[in-house]
């Protein structure tokens, strides 16, 4: 999955003394896509002594003993660089995972920073806080913290060897997915997972059982990957407005996404395998 890079580490923790570095790496979005270089290796970022001066940098982490640094300016030009959509770097150009994962989690923080230059509460302009990863309001006082929301991905079975697969309404991917949505106020888990399963295909489950989690930066997402067994009948009814496919497959009818960096291919295959919890 897409957090899956190891030998490399991700360090998120906070430093408060951090200083930018020439040969930092840097990140710069333009709504979704992020500012890349084309080298002969494939996409590369360019680094912080190519921003110049009074470029308006922020610490994001480090991954190994490299560290990222995002810029909050909304527009930043580099010599040789352009703004690449982050799905053209998933589906198309193929980059390494560790800078995937990096510019994912990038994405995340630095949408967290521009979203919150003002309070909610009292409109005053906010400021860093020096402490922590926070953004503090010195009008009112009130501290921002980045907000993870949390969602669900469920394997639909029939308690044998057929899970539902999906595709969805509104967007353009040919792969198949399984359903999946967000957690609602008052909401646990398991019931985010029942509701979204009657919504989405009309069906009630039982047996639901955990299997793994994943960050997931370009909603700013924590997913959460369920199982989960049909109670009573297996004739799916489509929400059309949600989905344009829904139907199910046997094991060895089931396919993979393009790439193997998320959740829902990882459970799809894990299925096909027969290794689900059960």
């Amino acid at each position: 999955m897409i957090q899956d890079i190891e030998p490399h580490h991700l360090f998120n923790e906070f430093v408060a003394d951090a200083v930018p570095q020439e040969g930092d790496w840097l990140c710069h979005f333009v709504h979704d896509s992020l500012l890349v270089r084309m080298g002969p290796d494939g996409p590369e970022l360019p680094r912080v002594g190519e921003a110049g001066e009074g470029c308006d940098l922020v610490r994001l982490f480090a991954i190994d003993d490299e560290q990222y640094w995002g810029s909050r300016d909304d527009a930043l030009e580099v010599a040789g660089c352009e703004h690449v959509p982050l799905r053209a770097l998933r589906r198309e150009l193929r980059c390494p995972q560790e800078l995937y994962f990096a510019a994912y989690t990038a994405y995340q923080l630095l949408r967290w920073y521009r979203h919150n230059l003002y309070c909610g509460r009292c409109g005053h302009a906010t400021e860093l806080a020096e402490d922590e990863r926070a953004i503090v309001c010195p009008g009112c006082g009130r501290r921002i913290y980045p907000k993870v929301q949390p969602a669900v991905i469920v394997g639909v079975t029939d308690g044998a060897d057929r899970i539902i697969m999906t595709k969805y309404a509104d967007r353009p991917l040919s792969s198949y997915a399984l359903v999946a949505g967000f957690t609602e106020i008052g909401e646990t888990l398991e019931q985010t997972v029942a509701r979204e399963v009657h919504e989405e295909v009309g069906l009630e489950v039982g047996n639901i059982r955990y299997y793994k989690s994943q960050p997931w930066g370009i909603a700013s997402d924590i997913l959460a990957g369920f199982y989960c067994d049909v109670v009573g009948p297996t004739e799916i009814h489509r929400d059309p407005k949600e989905l344009r496919e829904a139907r199910w497959f046997s094991r060895d009818e089931v396919m993979g996404q393009p790439d193997d960096i998320s959740l829902t291919n990882e459970m799809m295959m894990t299925f096909r395998s027969g290794n689900e919890p059960r």
